[in-house]
C-alpha cells in the first residue's frame, strides 16, 4: 500500500453534481454544483437532472482537481456513484468515471450511495470521533429513512425502514401544504426554532423498527385545511407553531424507534446521515440521549450530509484499501440497497 493514495470521487444520484479528491482518510477537496432549476417545478425533474450533469460533470471535476493540487497522472483510483438514485443521473457520473479509469489505466471504484453516507463518519477530521463497530446508524433523507446496523465498512443489516415516504418527503410535503418554496425541509426546521409545539399530530403504528410517513403527510394536510377554513390567515399567524409542531413530532418518531433498536441490540453507538441529519431538533435529539441514556453518538458535519462526492471518496478507500476493484462492465443501479 503506497504512503499517500489519491482517489478522485463522482457523486451524480440526483440533482447536485460533486467531485472529491481524497488523499488516504483526508478530504482535499470536495466541489458541489447545485441545479437551481428545480426550484420552479417544486421538485426533481430527472430529464433536467441528468441534462445538468452532463453540463456541470467536467467543470467539477477540474475544480475538484485544481483545489487538491494535483494533476490527474497522480491519481491511483477513480470512484463514482453506483446507486441508489435517479437512473439517468447515475449514467452520467458511472460513464465518466469509467472512461477516466480507462484513459488513465488506473481502477474503478464503484460505491453505494447509502453505504457512503453512513461511511462519511470516517473522513479523517481532528475535531470529529470515529464510530466504533458495530454501531446503528439512522440514515434520514428524501428517499430513504432506516436503522441500519453497521458491523463493518462494508457489512451492514437494515434493521428497520420506511414502508412507503422518506422522512424528507414529510418535510418537503409540509411545506408545500404551508406554501414554501421547494426544498422546503431546512425552511420547516428554520421557522420551528422560533415557534411551540403545541398542535399535535397522531404518530402512525408500524411494527417492529419500521417507519411510515404517509399518513402524518396526510394528517397535516387534513389539519391545516380545517384550520384555514376556519380562518385564512391561520397559515400567516400560526407558520412557526405549525412547523415546530411537526418537527416535534417527527423527531419524536425517529427516536422512538431508534430507542427500541438501541434496547434491543444493546448497541449504544448511534450515528446519524443523510440530508435530514442536518435537522436541528434531530441533533439536539441525540445529543440529549448523551447526556439522558448513556449513548455515544455521532453527528456528521454539515457539508458531509447532503450528497456529495468526500462521502463517496471515503467509502472508495476503504475499498481500495482492501483490493475491492469494479471492471468496465459494472453498471448503475438505481434500486441499489445499503447491504447490497
Amino acid at each position: 500500500m503506497l504512503d499517500n493514495t489519491y482517489i478522485l470521487a463522482i457523486e451524480s444520484s440526483c440533482d447536485d453534481t460533486s467531485a472529491s479528491v481524497i488523499c488516504n482518510e483526508q478530504i482535499l477537496s470536495n466541489i458541489v454544483a447545485n441545479q437551481e432549476i428545480h426550484s420552479q417545478y417544486g421538485g426533481v425533474v430527472p430529464e433536467l437532472a441528468s441534462r445538468a450533469h452532463q453540463q456541470n460533470i467536467v467543470p467539477v471535476v477540474d475544480a475538484a482537481l485544481k483545489k487538491a493540487k494535483i494533476s490527474k497522472s497522480q491519481l491511483h483510483a477513480i470512484a463514482f456513484t453506483q446507486g441508489p438514485g435517479l437512473m439517468g443521473s447515475l449514467l452520467v457520473g458511472a460513464s465518466f468515471a469509467k472512461s477516466m479509469a480507462l484513459t488513465l489505466q488506473i481502477p474503478l471504484l464503484a460505491i453505494n450511495h447509502m453505504q457512503a453516507h453512513i461511511l462519511a463518519h470516517f473522513i479523517d477530521d481532528a475535531n470529529e470521533k470515529k464510530p466504533i463497530f458495530p454501531f446503528l446508524c439512522l440514515t434520514i433523507s428524501g428517499g430513504h429513512t432506516q436503522i441500519v446496523k453497521v458491523y463493518d465498512y462494508f457489512d451492514m443489516k437494515i434493521l428497520g425502514e420506511t414502508i412507503d415516504d422518506a422522512v424528507g418527503e414529510a418535510y418537503d410535503k409540509t411545506a408545500k401544504i404551508l406554501g414554501l418554496p421547494y426544498p422546503g425541509g431546512p425552511l420547516v426546521d428554520k421557522y420551528a426554532q422560533a415557534g411551540s409545539a403545541i398542535y399535535k399530530f397522531t404518530k402512525p403504528k408500524v411494527k417492529e423498527h419500521h417507519f411510515s410517513f404517509s399518513g402524518l403527510k396526510t394528517g397535516i394536510l387534513y389539519f391545516i385545511q380545517k384550520k384555514v377554513k376556519e380562518d385564512p390567515n391561520f397559515i400567516t399567524k400560526n407558520l412557526n407553531d405549525i412547523c415546530a409542531s411537526v418537527q416535534n413530532t417527527i423527531a419524536e418518531i425517529l427516536m422512538d424507534k431508534l430507542k427500541m433498536a438501541v434496547k434491543e441490540t444493546g448497541i449504544k453507538q448511534v450515528a446519524i446521515a443523510g440530508g435530514v441529519s442536518a435537522n436541528s431538533e434531530i441533533r439536539k435529539r441525540l445529543q440529549s440521549a448523551q447526556t439522558h441514556l448513556g449513548w455515544t453518538c455521532y453527528i456528521p458535519k454539515f457539508e458531509y450530509t447532503t450528497d456529495n462526492a468526500a462521502m463517496i471518496a471515503i467509502a472508495a478507500y476503504q475499498k481500495y484499501k482492501l483490493g475491492l476493484y469494479n471492471n468496465q462492465t459494472i453498471t448503475a443501479n438505481p434500486r441499489l440497497k445499503v447491504n447490497s
